[in-house]
Protein backbone atom coordinates (compact mmCIF):
# COMPACT_ATOMS: atom_id res chain seq x y z
CA UNK A 1 0.00 0.00 0.00
CA UNK A 2 1.18 3.52 -1.04
CA UNK A 3 0.76 5.79 2.44
CA UNK A 4 1.40 9.64 2.02
CA UNK A 5 5.26 10.93 2.78
CA UNK A 6 3.41 12.92 5.56
CA UNK A 7 2.05 9.54 7.25
CA UNK A 8 5.04 7.53 6.46
CA UNK A 9 6.78 10.98 8.43
CA UNK A 10 4.62 10.28 11.17
CA UNK A 11 5.18 6.74 11.60
CA UNK A 12 8.81 6.92 10.72
CA UNK A 13 8.97 9.32 13.87
CA UNK A 14 6.82 7.47 16.17
CA UNK A 15 9.07 4.34 15.09
CA UNK A 16 12.05 6.13 15.59
CA UNK A 17 10.60 7.35 19.72
CA UNK A 18 9.46 3.84 20.98
CA UNK A 19 10.36 0.56 20.93
CA UNK A 20 9.70 -2.40 19.15
CA UNK A 21 9.48 -5.96 19.68
CA UNK A 22 10.44 -8.68 17.22
CA UNK A 23 8.04 -10.98 16.56
CA UNK A 24 9.71 -13.66 18.07
CA UNK A 25 9.84 -12.16 21.41
CA UNK A 26 5.88 -11.68 21.37
CA UNK A 27 5.34 -15.45 22.98
CA UNK A 28 7.73 -15.11 25.82
CA UNK A 29 6.17 -11.51 26.92
CA UNK A 30 2.82 -12.25 26.48
CA UNK A 31 3.68 -15.53 29.13
CA UNK A 32 5.26 -12.77 31.13
CA UNK A 33 2.08 -10.62 31.00
CA UNK A 34 2.57 -8.58 28.47
CA UNK A 35 -0.70 -7.90 26.79
CA UNK A 36 -1.20 -7.79 23.12
CA UNK A 37 -3.19 -4.55 21.28
CA UNK A 38 -4.92 -4.81 18.40
CA UNK A 39 -5.16 -1.13 17.07
CA UNK A 40 -6.91 -2.28 13.71
CA UNK A 41 -10.16 -1.86 12.66
CA UNK A 42 -12.80 -4.09 13.50
CA UNK A 43 -12.85 -6.32 10.40
CA UNK A 44 -9.34 -6.45 10.30
CA UNK A 45 -9.69 -7.96 13.68
CA UNK A 46 -12.54 -9.89 13.02
CA UNK A 47 -10.83 -11.47 10.34
CA UNK A 48 -7.50 -12.59 12.42
CA UNK A 49 -5.97 -11.48 15.26
CA UNK A 50 -3.56 -12.96 18.17
CA UNK A 51 -4.96 -15.41 20.62
CA UNK A 52 -6.12 -13.13 23.71
CA UNK A 53 -5.73 -9.87 21.92
CA UNK A 54 -7.26 -6.88 23.42
CA UNK A 55 -8.93 -5.01 20.40
CA UNK A 56 -9.05 -0.79 20.71
CA UNK A 57 -9.05 0.84 16.79
CA UNK A 58 -6.52 3.45 16.52
CA UNK A 59 -9.42 5.59 15.45
CA UNK A 60 -10.92 5.26 19.82
CA UNK A 61 -7.86 4.37 21.21
CA UNK A 62 -7.29 7.74 23.39
CA UNK A 63 -10.60 7.40 24.06
CA UNK A 64 -10.98 3.79 25.73
CA UNK A 65 -7.60 2.55 26.35
CA UNK A 66 -7.76 3.75 30.32
CA UNK A 67 -10.39 1.48 30.39
CA UNK A 68 -9.23 -1.62 28.88
CA UNK A 69 -5.98 -1.26 30.26
CA UNK A 70 -5.91 0.97 33.69
CA UNK A 71 -3.00 0.21 34.53
CA UNK A 72 0.26 1.92 33.30
CA UNK A 73 3.30 -0.08 33.79
CA UNK A 74 1.63 -2.90 31.70
CA UNK A 75 3.58 -4.00 28.33
CA UNK A 76 1.80 -2.96 25.96
CA UNK A 77 2.96 -4.93 22.49
CA UNK A 78 0.18 -2.69 20.02
CA UNK A 79 0.46 -4.74 16.77
CA UNK A 80 -1.12 -3.75 13.31
CA UNK A 81 -0.58 -5.61 10.07
CA UNK A 82 2.52 -3.95 9.40
CA UNK A 83 4.48 -1.40 11.39
CA UNK A 84 2.97 1.89 11.02
CA UNK A 85 0.23 1.82 12.68
CA UNK A 86 1.02 -0.03 15.67
CA UNK A 87 3.98 2.44 16.31
CA UNK A 88 2.00 5.37 16.02
CA UNK A 89 -0.65 3.61 18.73
CA UNK A 90 2.57 2.59 20.84
CA UNK A 91 4.03 6.03 20.69
CA UNK A 92 0.24 7.66 21.54
CA UNK A 93 0.45 5.33 24.86
CA UNK A 94 3.80 6.46 25.94
CA UNK A 95 2.44 10.23 25.18
CA UNK A 96 -0.63 9.51 27.68
CA UNK A 97 1.88 7.63 30.25
CA UNK A 98 1.62 4.02 29.31
CA UNK A 99 5.66 3.61 30.06
CA UNK A 100 6.02 0.25 28.60
CA UNK A 101 4.26 0.49 25.32
CA UNK A 102 5.93 -1.03 22.36
CA UNK A 103 5.42 -2.36 18.77
CA UNK A 104 5.68 -5.39 17.35
CA UNK A 105 7.61 -4.84 14.47
CA UNK A 106 6.39 -6.82 11.14
CA UNK A 107 2.78 -6.47 12.80
CA UNK A 108 0.50 -9.68 12.74
CA UNK A 109 2.03 -10.59 9.21
CA UNK A 110 5.60 -11.14 10.70
CA UNK A 111 4.00 -12.89 13.84
CA UNK A 112 1.93 -14.94 11.66
CA UNK A 113 5.14 -15.80 9.37
CA UNK A 114 6.43 -17.93 12.87
CA UNK A 115 3.68 -18.64 14.54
Amino acid sequence: MAYTEKFQHLADVAMSEVASVLPEQVNNLLAQGAVALDIRDREEHDADHMVGALHVSRGKLEMNIEGVIPDFNTVVLCYCNANNRGALSANTLRQMGYVNAKYIAGGLKAYRALN
